[in-house]
């Protein structure tokens, strides 16, 4: 099974990667700021930043960390930004330094921040000023001793930096009211690490880069463990896979998704800076009209997403009126890929929709599908260079091609495991080397896979992992809930989303109550689209709620 792949795909991609050509991700950064210098590297809100730039201020950066705040190699360093400009410098920076990075969703509630801080034990955090109100209400309770805080305006130069600034803070009054004393802008960061120099950190390909946290199996968020070595592999694995459609230092890549997510994390700002590409950096993508605005202004060639944004555009009557003819590659991943929407996006920009698929676990590709690929064929693709996938049973006994079993993968690109949490990670990783990926599928005779389902409950809405779990411990804290159930359901938007099945304990309880306290404790993709009040709910013989049940209802 391992080698059946390469009979399907012969266009120059590698059997196997060099793993020895970087030592580390900073390695990789020296080469491409030697290489790249001059050449536009980061683009957000009518500014761009070359990588000349992004050396200089990532190393300023670093250096504040080294010598101002005396942090020190595998300190954790949390990122909690939308995407603009001050997140790869920062990460940048953090990397440098040989610090790790712990990214952080700045829509987080004060609850599940508390939790991301203290489990990682991070020491500093970078966060957005609109996001400065939730770390006040927690920064007791957890080990961070250093805050920098930067506004979404700060590197767009005077006069735009100062209304900008005015108008989300005063005119929109989308930066709610924070006040942490021991708190220095970035800005001031910056300027106080040009005062010293900055000390090249030596990391190896075992070092950890990156806790990037996962709800796993349990919904309990842990840290995945990201090695250099891991983030090096999948870079140079999507590179090979890529390489005969894309250009050094002429690609310009449209990054909608989350820098803080893994998927754009390694596929736009890593592999696409690799090559020298402009990132086009959109820090609002739910925002249609102003998306269709700055895609209008470029020529870009390639760009990622999942499928309900891929949707979304599709729905707006300006995006269908723009010009596509530099565009060559247009990426799937997150969430599955439904089959109109991939076809409509090849009706109107004549480039086809390629599906991909990877966890936060594994870096994250681990399958991509052919860069020649003309039509949607339902399959997330092969196993990509140095990868094997295998269908195991439940007991881990490999399964022949075409029979459904879970989907294991085993590479380069693996995670070392979950921070602090062996037993978690003994969960997941065979004997034989293996990561279990909780999803269900079958491998074609061509080596071709396809997702059938998932094995565990997880909900996935717009491309983020929602476990009932979280949403069933949160819910039944409120004083007016004996118990509840939550399940996914098909949406159309969102490609599934939140049903919620209570049982009161006190008979006033309203869904406009319960759904307000979800939205205090509760990031807004989480909160539940139904609520279902019932007498009673399904459960085993030895009382457990039986989600299946409710969800053949």
């Amino acid at each position: 099974m391992e080698k059946i792949w390469l009979k399907s795909y012969d266009k120059g991609v590698p059997e196997e990667i060099d793993l020895n050509r970087y030592e580390s991700i900073p390695h990789i950064l020296d080469e491409v700021f030697k290489q790249y210098g001059n050449l536009p590297a980061f683009h957000n809100m009518g500014k761009t930043i070359t990588y000349s730039d992004l050396e200089n201020m990532s190393k300023k950066f670093g250096s504040y960390l080294q010598n101002e705040l005396k942090l020190q190699k595998g300190d954790r360093v949390a990122l909690m930004m939308p995407n603009i400009l001050q997140y790869p410098i920062a990460l940048f920076g953090i990397l440098q330094a040989g610090m790790i990075a712990v990214n952080v969703n700045p829509l987080y509630t004060a609850r599940e921040l508390e939790h991301q801080l203290k489990d990682s034990g991070a020491k500093a955090i970078v966060i957005f000023a609109n996001s400065a109100h939730i770390l006040q209400k927690i920064l007791d309770k957890v080990p961070i001793k250093h805050v920098i805080v930067t506004q979404i305006g700060d590197l767009l130069g005077f006069p735009k930096s100062f209304i900008v600034n005015f108008v989300i803070k005063y005119i929109k009054k989308m930066v709610p009211k924070w006040e942490i004393p021991s708190a220095i802008c970035l800005k001031s960061a910056l300027c106080k690490g040009d005062a010293s120099t900055f000390k090249p950190v030596k990391t190896t390909l075992d070092d950890i880069a990156f806790l990037q946290y996962t709800g796993g199996t349990t919904g309990v968020a842990k840290g995945a463990m990201l090695t250099h070595g891991n983030i090096v592999a999948n870079v140079l694995q999507a590179k090979s896979w890529i390489n005969n459609l894309i250009e050094s230092g002429k690609e310009i890549m449209i990054t909608p998704l989350p820098l803080y997510h893994i998927f754009s994390l390694t596929a736009n700002c890593l592999v696409f800076s690799s090559i020298g590409s402009l990132n086009i950096l959109i820090t609002n993508p739910r925002d249609i009209p102003n998306f269709v605005k700055e895609l209008k202004k470029c020529k870009f060639t390639s760009m990622t997403g999942v499928n309900t944004l891929y949707n979304a555009l599709l729905n707006n009557q300006e995006f269908k009126n723009l010009n596509f003819k530099t565009l060559k590659l247009a990426l799937g991943g997150g969430m599955a890929v439904q089959k109109p929407v991939a076809e409509a996006w090849k009706k109107v920009t004549s480039t086809p929709l390629i599906e991909a698929y990877g966890l936060t676990e594994t870096s994250p590709a681990a399958c991509m599908n052919p860069m020649t690929l003309k039509e949607f064929n339902g399959y997330v693709g092969l196993p990509i260079p140095s990868t094997i996938v295998s269908i195991k049973d439940d007991n881990g006994k490999d399964l022949p091609i075409g029979e459904i079993g879970e989907i294991c993968i085993k590479g380069p690109q693996v995670m070392k495991g979950y921070w602090n949490r062996p037993d978690e990670t003994a969960k997941v990783m065979t004997e034989d080397g293996f990561f279990r990926t909780g999803d269900i599928g079958f491998m074609n005779d061509g080596g071709f896979v396809k997702i059938v389902d998932r094995k565990k409950d997880m909900i996935l809405v717009s491309g983020f992992n929602v476990y009932p779990n979280e949403i069933e411990e949160v819910v039944v804290s409120h004083p007016k809930v004996l118990e509840c159930a939550a399940i996914g359901v098909s949406d159309a938007k969102s490609g599934e989303a939140v049903k919620l099945f209570v049982v009161k304990k006190e008979a006033s309880l309203t869904e406009e109550e319960l759904l307000g306290f979800c939205r205090e404790n509760l990031t807004g993709y989480k909160i539940p689209k139904y609520v279902v009040f019932k007498d009673e709910l399904p459960k085993s013989n030895v009382g457990k709620i039986l989600r299946k049940d409710l969800r053949g209802q």
